[in-house]
């Protein structure tokens, strides 16, 4: 990909050549291992400061933390969400530690800035009663009912995130030794055990599966179209698992992260420390999977709530 933007030089701001963008380009994609949307989305977030500094005649290498600040607030005035702004200043962030790593600059100036204050979002978690209804509510008399059965039981038993889920890989199954090897974000491996019961979906789907003529480059690929021989989009099984849950009468707000979220939680629940659960999931942050934390306590609220004597006796006199 090409960068031609640049600062405007009026009022003194100084450009910013499109070779120091390429390098930050290349730094975002090699060194870093980002995904190239990711990477597309630093760089779209890199060009909101730019045009904003270019406004104001400010060069780049001297940003100062208010003119960070001011940014910030337009961004806020202008109905940004925190969640967003937190993720432009996250690249904004990136583009000075590579500047001073580039030796481009000898301080960064956004090391003290502060990130929006997020709420914690606690996501919606299935019961196991829950996720056993949606598996049985998928019909099995056409070939992807056995795929999608096999599918949500991959999400569910193994944790995975459904870009995972649709890259996954025979070489990468290991079924006989009980664990599969899974290519998370930046491409980073883990290796994740699975359950007998997603074992045994799997070779229910492989009995179909063999039967598919499939698309060159896809003989490798675990999950396809029954029709079409090719792998699926994210999208498509986004929607296929909106409609099971329907199909199933639950109506909570359903995703194929749903069943990651419900694979850690229950983990938590029967005891699992969370270390092992980062792990699991490939959070490069404990603090990343600290949420479960949360849900784990909301969940004994409401537990206590509901159980305990005073909480009963309060009920009943109503």
């Amino acid at each position: 990909m090409e960068y031609s933007e640049k600062t405007s030089q009026a009022g003194g701001a100084e450009e910013v050549s499109s070779p120091l963008l390429r390098r930050y380009y290349q730094y975002l994609k090699l060194e870093k291992g980002l995904s190239e949307n990711t990477v597309e989305a630093y760089m779209a977030d890199l060009q909101k400061l730019l045009d904003f500094l270019s406004a104001g005649g400010i060069g780049f290498r001297e940003v100062r933390e208010d003119d960070l600040h001011a940014f910030m607030a337009g961004l806020s005035d202008i109905g940004i969400h925190p969640r967003s702004m937190a993720r432009i200043l996250s690249g904004i962030r990136s583009f000075y530690r590579f500047l001073c790593l580039e030796k481009e600059i000898s301080q960064d100036p956004t090391e003290l800035l502060e990130s929006p204050k997020l709420g914690r979002h606690l996501p919606d978690v299935l019961t196991l009663q829950e996720i056993d209804s949606m598996i049985a509510a998928i019909d099995l008399s056409r070939p992807e009912g056995h795929r999608n059965r096999a599918m949500l039981e991959m999400l569910y038993s193994c944790g995975l995130r459904v870009s995972e889920l649709c890259a996954l890989r025979l070489s990468d199954l290991f079924l006989e030794e009980g664990f599969i090897r899974v290519w998370g974000k930046g491409g980073k491996e883990r290796l994740v055990p699975i359950s007998r019961r997603a074992v045994d979906e799997l070779h229910d789907w492989f009995r179909w599966r063999n039967e598919i003529r499939m698309k060159p480059g896809a003989e490798d690929v675990v999950f396809l179209s029954v029709r079409r021989g090719a792998p699926l989009s994210r999208i498509t099984v986004f929607y296929w698992v909106k409609e099971i849950a329907a199909s199933a009468g639950i109506r909570k707000n359903i995703s194929p992260h749903t069943f990651r979220h419900s694979f850690a939680t229950h983990l938590l629940e029967g005891g699992a420390n969370l270390r092992a659960i980062q792990a699991m999931l490939g959070h490069e942050s404990i603090s990343t999977t600290e949420i479960y934390t949360h849900v784990d306590r909301s969940r004994l609220r409401q537990e206590i709530l509901r159980h305990h004597p005073r909480n009963m006796r309060h009920e009943s006199s109503k």
